[in-house]
């Protein structure tokens, strides 16, 4: 181990490079999800008739994938049909469909979740169905979900690392051609990705602790 060579500023400059393509994939995919996700577990809670069966059946297959292989799908597989990417944009394209899904059903879970009387309430408060669910259910279900969306959404960050298989320059990727270049790096170079991805996590968690509080009943 060589703490003091593996931390020249050469390599630290390096790797936060790395850490400025993480944290853009991941706010992107974190802002692409949510909407996606809320969107999707409205649609699927609404039961359209046939729709949300078919709906349901996309998200549970995609959910039970592993997110390698979307990655894969996304990057290899799209532009033999005519659909390029860069590996920036296949990594945020791919991360949307799978972490929108994950999102859809914790949203989906916080609305079912709500006691019957809450609809039947604003529906006898002249308040329309979509009213009702704009106003009076989706505000509860998002609050009651927090906890699972920011865990899942803490999740997305650390899977960025995966891009690194189709040559992302994320902050794993980074790393990896540090420690690729002086075997004695390899420690100090985890323990620095270690760092990076604790405080980034953390700091997330933080966050939504911060919005239970000000959002609470």
């Amino acid at each position: 181990m060589n703490f003091t060579d593996a931390y020249q500023w050469i390599n630290l400059r390096f790797l936060l490079k790395g850490l400025i393509v993480t944290l853009e994939v991941a706010a992107l995919t974190i802002t692409f999800s949510i909407l996606l996700g809320n969107l999707l577990g409205i649609l699927r809670y609404l039961k359209i008739p046939g729709f949300s069966q078919l709906l349901g059946l996309v998200i549970d297959t995609i959910r039970n994938l592993p997110l390698l292989l979307i990655i894969f799908f996304t990057y290899f597989a799209l532009p033999r049909l005519g659909v390029h990417f860069n590996p920036f944009w296949s990594t945020i394209v791919a991360m949307t469909v799978f972490e929108s899904c994950m999102v859809s059903e914790i949203i989906r879970g916080g609305l079912q979740a709500i006691p019957l009387g809450q609809t039947e309430a604003g529906l006898a408060s002249a308040f329309t169905p979509n009213e009702t669910l704009r106003y009076i259910l989706l505000p509860q279900a998002v609050r009651q979900t927090l906890p699972s969306v920011v865990s899942q959404l803490i999740a997305l960050i650390k899977d960025t690392s995966l891009a690194t298989v189709i040559t992302l320059p994320e902050l794993m990727h980074s790393a990896q051609i540090v420690y690729g270049q002086n075997n004695n790096y390899v420690i100090p170079m985890f323990m620095l990705l270690a760092l990076y991805y604790f405080i980034i996590c953390y700091s997330l968690s933080l966050f939504a602790r911060y919005l239970q509080k000000r959002y609470r009943y």
